[in-house]
């Protein structure tokens, strides 16, 4: 429990120490105080009941504190991954991840948790849009790129607060960099039809699996995941019930569609394969 002591200031100024035990280190007591002061209106009766609240409040702080101060922000990371990642995310999620977490620890990594920054965030984020930013080609990255490392570092402190060892997301604060709009390249219409066209001397099977991507819509895992189960030819549906994902650190394992709204369902004649 917090102790609370009254003190005379100036000009007969009632004011109160509040003192918090945070143990032993070292074979040192390790302390933590505060001063609070009564508003010259409150009553007796008023004084006392904040007081305990602010004592209550202030112990608590301090504690949060004493716990997140001896966590690097790399080792919660490892502790996100294993406690929230591999509980609530996809595989293929997660090896995204782990790749961000790599640079972005090799940045922040070192820092304690209470001691992370907005300004060293914001820095962090801005050097992403830096030229040499992209290892491979010496542009800056993307700008959907840098809002998943900003995306990645928010989740884990947001765990933070939630386990409360921080009292709030600084992550709030920080703003992603405009970055040059890049126009996703999809086939045009023309170039599908020379691709199909190409493929009237391959196997079937080659063939069935162009058309139905270019006529369904499907991914590529959700194409890869399918049996002959999900082709109901009575009824012309072909049915999305698994993925079929391969990653570095997984190998090729079968997944639950991305979303809900991924198990859509296409009637097999409109194909024209």
């Amino acid at each position: 429990m917090a102790t609370i002591k009254q003190r005379i200031g100036k000009n007969n100024k009632i004011t109160y120490l509040i003192r918090a035990s945070l143990g032993y280190a070292n074979g040192k007591h390790i302390e933590k105080s505060m001063t609070w002061t009564p508003d010259d209106k409150m009553t007796k009766r008023q004084i006392h009941k904040e007081l305990e609240r602010q004592a209550v409040l202030f112990e608590n702080r301090c504690k949060e504190e004493c716990i997140s101060a001896s966590v690097k922000f790399k080792e919660f990371v490892d502790l996100w991954f294993e406690e929230y990642a591999k509980l609530n995310l996809k595989n293929t999620t997660i090896d995204k991840l782990y790749i961000v977490s790599e640079r972005v620890c090799n940045s922040i990594g070192e820092t304690p948790l209470n001691k992370l920054t907005a300004r060293q965030i914001q820095m962090y984020i801005n050097s992403l849009a830096q030229k040499g930013a992209n290892m491979k080609t010496g542009a800056p990255l993307s700008q959907k790129t840098i809002k998943n490392h900003l995306g990645f570092i928010s989740g884990v402190l947001n765990y933070a607060v939630k386990m409360e060892m921080l009292p709030d997301n600084i992550c709030r604060k920080i703003s992603v960099p405009k970055g040059e709009a890049k126009e996703k390249q999809i086939y045009s219409e023309e170039e599908m039809i020379k691709l199909l066209a190409a493929l009237e001397s391959e196997p079937i099977r080659y063939k069935v699996f162009f058309y139905l991507l270019a006529y369904s819509g499907f991914r590529k895992g959700e194409m890869l995941g399918l049996e002959w189960s999900d082709v109901d030819f009575d009824n012309c549906i072909v049915s999305v019930n698994r993925t079929s994902n391969h990653t570095s650190r997984h190998g090729t394992y079968t997944d639950t569609p991305k979303t809900k709204g991924s198990k859509p369902r296409f009637p097999a004649r409109s194909l024209r394969c």
